[in-house]
């Protein structure tokens, strides 16, 4: 369940519980979700407790008991646990290994990320209207993580504009790939939201962000949390496992070699359990909370460690993917394969976020 599916099912429990005469409010538009806070627990958190609680003339606590019944029914919510003056803690039910990858490789890169038709975004400000403005300085760092940032923020259904205090130089633009909005792209009564600040460290020198080139460059940036002085030297380039980028993007394109080569030898991907996961299903599992918090707390860099975790897990299976020498094909190889292929396309989906590209042959 991702968590634009999860507000939905919130919402579904509203309307039980005003249907059935225990809540007498209006039912919201939408709901957010949201990893939990400190003090919170499970996948997810949600206060729409305390947005009822006023026009129910309840107190927050007791709301949040109505809606807690609704929703321990529903399907795919394993718990529901109060915290605080009446915030709802939810935990999902964890999908069997093959049918998680089965769901990977049917979303695609689109794993994660919000239904294109839905109306319900999973940002922890949805029920503020409008659009989101992130302003940044003309600081190539603050550039591309407010870039990164509203690209995972779009993934999770919000409407996101990236402005800038000042015309950055074309060169930070072209080279690091950057979009920024204008006031000529929209209507400006639409931002009804007030603007986010991204002020993340600066980089020590732009020129040597500029030498690393766009995919390089951009991962010097965004892999340290904001609050961590970025490192802009070669290391970034380095072709070797010392380097996280070069292992996210080796990853990548073995797996996609991979599919290459089983193709050759006359079999596909099929999932299926497998003894030696080495926990890449606990990690496919987490990569939508993963968008999620990282859109919620406008932190790319949790997406960019989610990679090399994933990148760092799946290395090791694949030597054992293809069948060697006279071994024919079995249904383990098939299972191997279909998670090597699951894993290989929550890298190319999250690269593509950070806005770096993966490419099939490294």
């Amino acid at each position: 369940m991702t968590p634009v599916e999860l507000s939905r099912t919130v919402l579904r429990a509203v309307r039980l519980a005003v249907d059935a005469g225990e809540l007498d409010v209006d039912v919201p538009a939408r709901i957010g979700v949201a990893p939990p806070g400190p003090g919170g627990c499970g996948d997810y958190a949600t206060g729409v407790a305390l947005q009822l609680a006023r026009p129910a003339g309840q107190p927050p606590y007791r709301v949040a008991q109505v809606l807690r019944a609704h929703l321990a029914a529903a399907d795919g919510i394993a718990d529901v646990v109060l915290t605080g003056p009446g915030f709802l803690n939810i935990s999902l039910h964890r999908t069997a290994p093959a049918d998680l990858v089965a769901e990977v490789l049917r979303r695609g890169t689109r794993y994660g990320c919000a239904d294109p038709d839905a109306d319900t975004p999973a940002d922890t400000d949805s029920d503020a209207p409008g659009t989101l403005q992130l302003h940044c300085a003309p600081d190539p760092r603050a550039l591309v993580v407010a870039d990164a940032t509203a690209r995972i923020l779009r993934s999770q259904g919000v409407a996101v504009r990236v402005v800038s205090a000042a015309p950055p130089p074309a060169e930070w633009i072209t080279v690091l790939g950057v979009h920024l909005d204008t006031d000529t792209d929209t209507d400006a009564g639409a931002h009804t939201r007030p603007a986010e600040e991204v002020r993340p460290v600066p980089a020590p020198a732009p020129g040597d962000v500029l030498a690393l080139g766009r995919d390089a460059g951009r991962w010097a940036l965004l892999h340290p949390a904001a609050h961590d002085r970025p490192r802009t030297g070669g290391e970034h380039l380095a072709q070797r496992e010392s380097n996280p980028l070069f292992r996210v993007r080796y990853a990548h394109a073995r797996t996609r070699a991979l599919a290459r080569n089983a193709a050759d030898l006359g079999f596909t991907a099929e999932p299926g359990p497998l003894d030696d996961a080495h926990g890449i299903h606990v990690l496919l599992a987490d990569h939508p909370r993963v968008l999620a918090a990282a859109a919620a707390h406008r932190a790319p860099d949790r997406l960019a460690r989610h990679l090399v975790a994933v990148a760092d897990a799946v290395l090791p299976l694949l030597p054992a993917v293809l069948p060697r020498g006279g071994e024919k094909p079995s249904a383990a190889h098939r299972a191997r394969l279909a998670l090597a292929e699951a894993a290989g396309t929550v890298l190319d989906g999250g690269l593509t976020l950070l806005g770096i590209d993966a490419p099939d042959h490294l």
